[in-house]
């Protein structure tokens, strides 16, 4: 079997092929590792889903309002086990990560509450949720006061700034444990939870919710393992595994998690309504694969940035640095680079691999964004894609790969068209 070949096929050539091979020997030690920590995560889904006794007619369809629902409810107990919070909220109808974070935020903030974000700026999709970018609806107009300490240079918190934006009228901390579109490192979990402490340590009543988006199932523990009141992410990320077509989550405390729910629906009706429209079994099935998934997107992320960092590029997380997040960012110096890496992913996909990927006003975004992901799911991040900004420092963000063989082919597909289009030194592929 010669795999040479069939990845000429495709479109990589030789030398392309050769110093790609070159970097996986180099890593089989951080494999290694990463399947480790899959294997433990694997079990801790498999025994919350023993413990609460998932079987088959928790995969029924049900419609309208979703009354008596049992396989919806118990996957929310499924989650709340996993994630060792007292509950959860998992939903298709929350329809993406944003709108988790908006429903968890004015779930648990009222006129004249203050919001602080100790992380420096949010994602730029939450700008307008808070109305850092005026936005209707947004949570400036219902009079919740939106504060913000920025990160030290070396991306450490600023623990004395923190203290002095938090007042007595602080209600909810904000924790971004992903870097965005910012080339600042990722959070660990450790450090979420130092920082959970201090806060808590001034104000024991103030909820600390995490933005866990692109970090479900990379370590062993996750932040409500270690003080957060809520954490919140999306299903068509991580959690997902690839097959769940649509929802978010919301895991964390019961009373935390009671507001989510009557914000999501309506007052009064809370968790006892949403049908799960059929697509409940996808869902208890993404979750089951999600670990194993998880772990060839981590591999992915991994070979992204040895490669690019043997090239010279600015890479975060560098290769030997420990993961927090299946993000890598790739600082590529110039527009060129980043639509010529795009066109690469893109022409790696399963799905709509002759398209061409181009920059435009995306909305939620306060500059033209290109994005690459020939999906089976529409904007899932789970598998494999690639985005970012046109706008310096040029970075691109890689994520995904439901297989590390197909993040394999994305970023030698990626390193491919920057060969072809000479946008790299070709003497370095060796």
């Amino acid at each position: 079997m010669d795999n040479k070949n069939i990845y000429k096929e495709i479109g990589i050539n030789e030398k392309v092929f050769d110093f790609g091979e070159k970097i996986v020997s180099e890593l089989k030690g951080r494999f290694e590792e990463i399947d480790s920590v899959a294997e433990y995560n694997q079990m801790k889904v498999i025994n919350a889903m023993h413990k609460n006794k998932v079987n088959a007619t928790h995969f029924m369809a049900t419609t309208g309002y979703g009354y008596n629902d049992d396989g919806r409810d118990t996957l929310e107990k499924v989650y709340a086990d996993t994630f060792h919070t007292e509950a959860a909220l998992v939903r298709p109808q929350i329809t993406c990560g944003t709108h988790a974070l908006a429903v968890a935020l004015s779930a648990n903030l009222r006129p004249g509450d203050e919001l602080l974000s100790p992380v420096g700026k949010p994602y730029d999709t939450l700008e307008e949720v808070i109305g850092i970018r005026e936005s209707i609806g947004s949570l400036k107009e219902y009079g919740v006061v939106y504060r913000q300490a920025d990160l030290k240079a070396d991306d450490s918190f600023d623990y004395d700034e923190i203290k002095r934006q938090i007042t007595d009228k602080t209600k909810v901390v904000t924790i971004q444990r992903s870097k965005g579109y910012q080339t600042r490192r990722t959070f660990s979990v450790e450090q979420i939870g130092e920082l959970i402490k201090f806060v808590k340590d001034i104000n024991p009543s103030i909820i600390c919710m995490v933005d866990n988006c692109y970090g479900e199932f990379v370590e062993t523990i996750e932040p409500s393992d270690v003080g957060a009141d809520m954490i919140v992410g999306s299903l068509i990320k991580n959690p997902g595994g690839g097959l769940a077509p649509i929802g978010g989550y919301i895991c964390g405390t019961k009373e935390c998690v009671e507001r989510c729910a009557y914000r999501l629906s309506a007052p009064g009706l809370g968790q006892e309504v949403g049908a799960n429209l059929g697509i409940i079994q996808s869902m208890f099935q993404g979750f089951f694969l999600a670990p194993t998934v998880v772990a060839g997107a981590l591999k992915g992320a991994i070979f992204a940035s040895k490669i690019y960092e043997k090239l010279g590029f600015k890479v975060v997380p560098n290769s030997t640095e420990s993961r927090h997040d299946i993000i890598q960012a790739v600082e590529l110096g110039s527009p060129k680079r980043v639509i010529a890496f795009c066109k690469g992913i893109q022409a790696a996909a399963p799905v709509d691999s002759y398209l061409s990927p181009e920059p435009w006003a995306m909305p939620g975004y306060d500059s033209d964004v290109i994005m690459a992901a020939g999906a089976f799911i529409q904007g899932s991040s789970i598998e494999l894609s690639a985005d970012g900004p046109i706008r310096p420092p040029y970075a691109v963000y890689f994520q995904g790969g439901l297989t590390w063989n197909h993040a394999k082919l994305g970023i030698l597909m990626s390193l491919q068209k920057l060969y072809d289009e000479n946008l790299i030194n070709k003497e370095e592929i060796k």
